[in-house]
């Protein structure tokens, strides 16, 4: 089941509110015995998390793969991907939803239930935890999140079923953007992405990524209409230019090697001021 976006925290008594744990998306199926590993596209992850093999009764679990940050204590996508890509590091599985257990599947079950059903199947250790809900409060726990620089919330209702690989408003992401303000310097001929700059330590800009979300059709013709004047160069793959345009852009969070996690466009400043 996957998520819808909205823009803001809301406090709804028709909803529980989940934190947004930053990791990556894991269904952990065992049947007869044997434990199945996937990711949200289907890709069988079984070998790289043998500490999640273990024996019991027939279940599918819904959850996310998490690498904690020993500093902080909060989910650190950096080191999950490591982690994915082979480096040994401890992993927590934080379950929020239980799809089938003991052969009945729970998917048509309303979600409150199938959270009921959660805790008597799993119990927590030092490698599986179930998540923490907020019952209706979905601004109190915005703002522990925010406190605490984590990914954002998620807000379900308590009615909702289980609808398998469809998007639905049932379950809604209020995610906690970090804001900047970037130089466009470029952009790649294949696929789509404008080269971001950012002040650097000693005032020039440096690359921080590329801007590939968000920007629309009428920006994209404005863009390429003004940048044809600014070119200053290109190779193979990128078209260089002066860092003249500026754009306001929101993001995940600055990654270890100081670029922008999933920029997504927000829109152009003219003199110093958002265009209209």
């Amino acid at each position: 089941m996957l998520l819808e976006q909205t823009d803001k925290p809301f406090s709804d008594g028709r909803y529980i509110f989940e934190p947004k744990i930053d990791g990556h998306r894991l269904i952990l199926s065992r049947r007869g015995g044997v434990t199945k590993l996937y990711t949200r596209h289907g890709n069988d992850v079984t070998a790289k998390y043998p500490e999640l093999i273990t024996a019991g009764p027939d279940i599918i679990l819904d959850g996310e793969l998490a690498v904690m940050d020993p500093d902080t204590g909060v989910p650190d996508f950096e080191l999950t991907m490591s982690r994915f890509h082979g480096r040994k590091l401890p992993i927590v599985y934080v379950v929020f939803d239980i799809l089938l257990y003991e052969g009945v599947d729970l998917r048509s079950l309303p979600l409150m239930e199938r959270k009921a059903v959660l805790d008597r199947a799993v119990s927590d250790n030092g490698t599986i935890s179930k998540t923490v809900y907020a019952d209706g409060r979905g601004e109190d726990l915005w703002d522990a999140i925010v406190a605490r620089n984590m990914e954002g919330i998620v807000a379900k209702r308590k009615d909702s079923v289980y609808a398998t690989g469809k998007r639905s408003d049932n379950w809604l992401k209020v995610v906690n953007y970090t804001y900047a303000d970037v130089f466009i310097g470029g952009w790649r001929k294949e696929k789509f992405g404008w080269l971001a700059y950012v002040p650097a330590t000693n005032g020039r800009l440096r690359p921080a990524g590329a801007i590939e979300l968000g920007v629309p059709p009428t920006h994209k013709q404005a863009f390429y209409g003004v940048a044809k004047s600014l070119i200053t160069g290109e190779d193979r793959d990128y078209v260089y230019l002066e860092p003249r345009i500026k754009a306001s852009v929101k993001f995940r969070n600055w990654t270890k090697s100081g670029n922008l996690r999933s920029p997504v466009f927000v829109d152009f400043i003219l003199n110093g001021q958002i265009s209209a």
